[in-house]
């Protein structure tokens, strides 16, 4: 099942390092391979078709899978703890979140710990983070940094950029961390010294917001349901007290972009207004064109009971894989610069 509430990144990892000798007996001088670490948030390995989950295979992420195909896929692979901050906390310090301070959302990440990019640094690498952050603080250790505002919103989010200043920027941000990244890696970065970049895209984190352009890329597409859709959480007291399905414990409006009756754009139950406030007049009605008619013939049907339940599935399903889609988009723009720019082959792709 695709778990909507923690945050659980899933990565890929790819070796471009060509390490050609010019005799078997010689052991030559390897250039230092550059590192770019890409990180997802809240992307389950069933939305990458690469590990051909059937979900996956009805919305295909060709452009992570080319990492895969050219690198090595991870099938037996668990995270230390999959919640936002503590996942990144630990990824920056090899530590546990017990040792390295940071066990949940909330709490504030001790900068001053020996972190890899710092050891990058010192080994003569220039570092680079561009995206999300989410550990209540600046970036320590980069030479370059520019990262979202806490969770950050998908539309004209705000960043906080090395200055300490924060400026609006206007767009999608899935988008505006891949541009952001390729701006640095071809404009900013010393070309004489191998780089470490992490770009890290806020998607797809609820609430599931796709870019205009993806909006109704799956509007036809009918996805399986998981099996644990419907859980019998009986006997489970703890799983009780959870907030863990869709159906039930989403918000109609904010979550699953429901109208709040036949013929509008106002939607349902919606506690975070702000995530559609900021978009512009023009951004605002072309995703209300979008999802008008969708939201009409749910209307029109007027489902009950189960029918209701999965139809919600559904609605999760689409959102959740249209912006995954742009995060796929994203690496594909990556991939392609690298290629294009003769530095795929030295290059560690994460």
């Amino acid at each position: 099942m695709i778990v909507p509430r923690i945050c659980i990144p899933v990565f890929l990892l790819v070796f471009c390092l060509s390490c050609k000798q010019e005799r078997p007996e010689k052991i030559t001088e390897t250039k230092r391979p550059n590192i770019l670490f890409i990180m997802a948030d809240d992307h389950a390995m069933q939305a990458i078709s690469a590990y051909g989950h059937p979900i996956s295979q009805l919305a295909p992420t060709p452009n992570i899978d080319r990492i895969a195909k050219n690198g090595a896929l991870f099938n037996h692979a668990f995270v230390t703890n999959s919640i936002c901050g503590p996942s990144r906390a630990v990824i920056l310090t090899g530590k546990h979140s017990h040792i390295n301070g940071f066990r949940q959302n909330g709490d504030r990440f001790d900068g001053s710990q020996p972190t890899l990019p710092k050891m990058l640094k010192k080994a003569g690498y220039q570092t680079a983070v561009t995206g999300k952050w989410h550990l209540h603080g600046y970036p320590e250790g980069f030479d370059y940094w520019k990262i979202i505002v806490d969770q950050g919103q998908y539309y004209n989010p705000d960043f906080i950029g090395q200055g300490g200043d924060t400026v609006r920027i206007s767009g999608y941000a899935t988008d505006i961390i891949t541009d952001d990244a390729l701006d640095w890696i071809e404009n900013k970065r010393n070309d004489s010294l191998p780089f470490f970049m992490m770009v890290h895209h806020k998607a797809p984190h609820r609430n599931w917001m796709p870019p205009l352009r993806h909006v109704n890329k799956y509007d036809s597409v009918q996805f399986p349901l998981p099996d644990t859709y419907f859980p019998d959480f009986k006997n489970q007291r703890a799983a009780q007290e959870q907030l863990q399905t869709i159906y039930e414990d989403m918000y109609e409006g904010h979550d699953l972009k429901m109208s709040k009756e036949y013929g509008s754009t106002e939607l349902a139950s919606n506690p975070w207004t702000t995530d559609f406030e900021r978009m512009t007049p023009e951004q605002r009605n072309q995703w209300n064109e979008a999802y008008l008619p969708d939201n009409n013939a749910f209307w029109k049907a007027d489902l009950h009971g189960k029918e209701l339940d999965e139809y919600k599935g559904q609605r999760y399903l689409r959102d959740y894989l249209a912006t995954v889609a742009a995060v796929d988009d994203g690496v594909g723009k990556i991939l392609d610069y690298l290629e294009q720019n003769d530095l795929d082959e030295n290059t560690l792709v994460v």
